[in-house]
């Protein structure tokens, strides 16, 4: 029995939080352990530089296909349809890794998996647009929140390698994925496809609405360079201010921000919603963030530094899922919808090519705390371009 989304079902945000947090499991477990492992297998000693080809054609290929899967589900007006067809693809790529005999031939499969996973993920996103209201989507934000702990979670759910192998830890997330994805699939539909209706609007209110996207745009990507850049120095940082901290501790100080920020998320997009101020909810996680790296710029101690940075992971989180909601607010047109969605999905991959340059330039000659202040600025100046919105963006 399907659920008719004419009006928004009381079941398809829950369904839709837990399709979103499928395909984050998707790929999270994936290219934390599985990939890794398997270029080590297959490239021996030269498995960093093949990992980094494999990443850089991986991240390459996510971000045509985002902008072409979108496109695709705008032209044929079938979200549902591509969503399926990407999980299917994922699913079955994924489980295919074992077959891959040299690391060339993985190279091409995971740059085919990333085709297929946005395949999945950019119509997803571009379906909650078509069917969650304005004064719904705080509220969705705040879900979308629970999927990178669930991620995180996740690669800690996969069996040891030793024991069920290569195989075994792929059907693990191929099952994950299908069992949180497919209840959306199966038992919710979305309203029909609205006809966009572009000849009542002015030249002026066009032009309006476009510099509020490439705004937001824009402040999404300044705080994904932040978040990048300390996702891949995190562990030298961390090692250089307190050696005596193992993995373990590591990994519980992320995943306790992590935590934290769904309920932040929560709490900010029922504020939004209820007051009608969903940029400014963006901009306080941002001036919070900002706040985190510039105090763990300056901290004199371990302590304060690790508080400094727990708080920026929790609003650099929290505003991550709120972003991906309120997204949705300012890309009114459906007809146009997912090809927006792929574009915004390029924050998520242009600061793999952007970040490495910036730590380059200033870890080695200036240390830690000159990036942190780089990166404090970025969110800072994020948090000011979402502050110059109208109140009605």
């Amino acid at each position: 029995m399907t659920v008719p989304l004419t009006r928004l079902s009381p079941a398809f945000l829950p369904l839709y939080a837990l399709a979103y947090a499928g395909g984050v499991i998707a790929y999270t477990p994936f290219l934390m352990l599985v990939l890794p492992a398997r270029v080590t297998e297959l490239a021996g000693g030269d498995d960093v530089r093949w990992l980094g080809y494999i990443v850089f054609a991986g991240a390459l290929s996510a971000s045509l296909a985002g902008v072409a899967s979108g496109w695709l589900s705008d032209v044929t007006r079938r979200r549902h349809t591509w969503v399926a067809a990407g999980l299917a693809a994922t699913v079955l790529l994924q489980l295919a890794i074992v077959w891959c005999d040299t690391v060339m031939v993985l190279l091409w499969l995971v740059v085919a998996w990333q085709i297929a996973l946005n395949l999945m993920l950019t119509p997803l996103i571009a379906w909650a647009g078509d069917v969650v209201p304005d004064d719904r989507k705080g509220l969705l934000g705040g879900l979308l929140s629970l999927a990178p702990p669930l991620g995180a979670l996740s690669a800690m759910l996969l069996p040891e390698a030793a024991a069920q192998g290569l195989a075994g830890r792929t059907a693990t997330i191929a099952a994950m994925t299908l069992v949180l994805v497919l209840p959306l699939l199966l038992f919710a539909r979305s309203k029909p496809f609205p006809d966009a209706d572009r000849s009542t609007r002015q030249s002026a209110a066009i032009a309006r609405a476009a510099s509020v996207v490439q705004r937001v745009w824009l402040a999404r990507l300044l705080m994904q360079l932040s978040g990048a850049a300390l996702a891949a120095y995190l562990y030298f940082w961390l090692r250089s201010l307190d050696p005596m901290m193992d993995d373990a501790a590591k990994m519980l100080l992320y995943a306790t921000g992590l935590g934290l920020s769904v309920g932040a998320a929560l709490l900010l997009g029922r504020w939004s919603d209820r007051h009608g101020r969903p940029f400014l909810a963006l901009a306080l996680t941002a001036l919070v963030a900002a706040a985190g790296l510039l105090v763990m710029a300056l901290a004199g101690t371990p302590a304060t530094a690790k508080l400094a940075y727990l708080a920026f992971v929790t609003a650099n989180a929290a505003f991550l899922a709120l972003h991906a909601s309120q997204t949705l607010r300012i890309l009114p047109d459906a007809a146009s919808r997912g090809l927006g969605i792929g574009l915004f999905n390029l924050t998520n991959t242009a600061p793999s090519l952007i970040m490495p340059w910036i730590a380059i330039t200033m870890v080695p000659d200036f240390g830690y705390a000159s990036l942190f202040l780089v990166l404090a600025l970025l969110a800072l100046a994020a948090a000011l371009l979402l502050l110059s919105l109208p109140h009605d963006a």
